[in-house]
């Protein structure tokens, strides 16, 4: 038999856990018929919310956790910087837990919060997250949650971004000043909210100066696997090949670097590449990369921030607020314009 938690009260009832997480609440964004279904239905089913966890939260570990995707992305390393000052001001320590772009490995590591080791939880989702139960849970259970980076619209609490889109948008629109006339897009997720505006600024950007958009010239690559390095090799060869590349995160920068290698095309004179990185070493590649830089150490002391006005109001559910800080265009050798002839 099924296990009686917030997903089973969900599918059983029709609605999303969101709500139902929001009915038991008594939140006031809940119509009392559908408080009265939900509450029905837990007493019909012998529901019990983590009990044990809720005696956990009237003590205090003065600890917090914070969930990265990975650690070897430089912009985790200065949020998880920006994070520690505020957090050490505050006597707090700190756990560091990496998921590795995978929903199971950070379903189980939230629900290993459950037992009351960290005061609360500052998080950005992995790639593979699309279902969020695991997340219900730890707000249910009386555990502030505050998101950064990326970011999931169906849980209200503050979401600490960049300026995305915008940023998405003058990248684009750089290349196309610098001549390019046909950018691909790199993505790493068909889902992330990051990647979701990245996009939407690429798009806007080409439709306002006149380019199609190309379902083509959008290349999903997700999770790494050795396979990248050749799709992207296809996608770079030929005659039809694009003059421009707008990469969503830094590995796909950096891989499409590897790959103009390999097949000998010149950057930035046949090729122009701009990405999403705070590589510290973005400046001395051959060329230097042209970045959207994220103000990632100020992103990690906004989310700390929250979370401990979140934990000061001993108050789990934080009033949904997006904290949006702007990114810097830094421009590099990777998007020079110089007349360029290639060697035969």
């Amino acid at each position: 038999m099924d296990q009686v938690n917030l997903k089973r009260l969900a599918r059983e009832l029709n609605l999303a856990p969101s709500t139902v997480s929001r009915a038991l609440s008594d939140s006031y964004e809940i119509s009392a018929e559908t408080k009265e279904r939900v509450l029905a239905l837990a007493q019909q089913l012998n529901y019990q919310p983590h009990p044990y966890a809720r005696s956990l939260r009237k003590r205090s570990s003065n600890t917090i956790a914070v969930m990265v995707p990975e650690i070897a992305n430089n912009f985790f390393t200065l949020v998880i910087n920006g994070i520690e000052e505020i957090a050490q001001a505050k006597g707090y320590h700190v756990l560091i837990y990496i998921t590795h772009e995978n929903h199971a490995k950070e379903a189980a590591l939230v629900r290993h919060l459950l037992n009351g080791r960290a005061d609360g939880v500052i998080l950005s989702l992995s790639s593979q997250t699309q279902e969020l139960s695991h997340l219900h849970e730890l707000r249910e259970a009386g555990i502030p949650l505050i998101f950064f980076d990326r970011v999931s619209e169906e849980i209200d609490t503050v979401k600490v971004t960049t300026n995305d889109q915008e940023s998405g948008y003058l990248a684009t629109r750089h290349l196309i000043e610098k001549g390019c006339k046909d950018i691909i897009y790199l993505a790493s997720s068909a889902h992330l909210s990051t990647d979701q505006l990245r996009w939407q600024g690429y798009k806007a950007a080409l439709e306002d100066n006149g380019i199609e958009v190309r379902e083509e010239r959008t290349l999903l690559l997700g999770e790494e696997n050795g396979s990248h390095f050749e799709t992207l090799k296809k996608a770079f060869s030929g005659k039809t090949r694009p003059d421009g590349v707008f990469a969503s995160v830094e590995s796909l920068a950096t891989l499409s670097y590897e790959v103009c290698e390999a097949l000998g095309i010149h950057i930035p004179g046949e090729m122009k590449v701009i990405g999403f990185s705070n590589l510290r070493t973005a400046s001395l590649l051959k060329p230097s990369l042209t970045t959207i830089t994220q103000p990632a150490f100020e992103i990690g002391k906004e989310a700390a921030t929250a979370l401990f006005q979140s934990m000061g109001k001993n108050k789990a559910i934080s009033k949904d607020r997006r904290i949006v800080l702007s990114s810097t265009l830094i421009e590099r050798d990777s998007t020079a314009s110089f007349p360029y002839k290639k060697k035969d």
